[in-house]
């Protein structure tokens, strides 16, 4: 995942310094698709959110672990 300041130097290098995508694949030691993909969106940001939340593989058995855990306790 791209962070924020991945984003900016590859903006920078290319926008500002003149630098071909071949150079700056090179000096950041990233994919070309990555550099393109930022160059042509003009976001800053990359984001992924989910849709739905996954359930717990143990959803079913929280109320079980729970009176297992409080039965222990005492």
């Amino acid at each position: 995942m791209l962070i924020v300041e991945t984003i900016a130097k590859i903006r920078r290098y290319h926008f500002v310094e003149g630098k071909k995508i071949k150079q700056i694949v090179r000096d950041l030691r990233i994919s070309r698709n990555t550099v393109r993909k930022v160059l042509r969106s003009g976001a800053t940001e990359h984001r992924y959110e989910r849709d739905t939340q996954p359930v717990p593989k143990l959803g079913p058995f929280t109320e079980r672990l729970e009176a297992l855990l409080e039965e222990d306790a005492k």
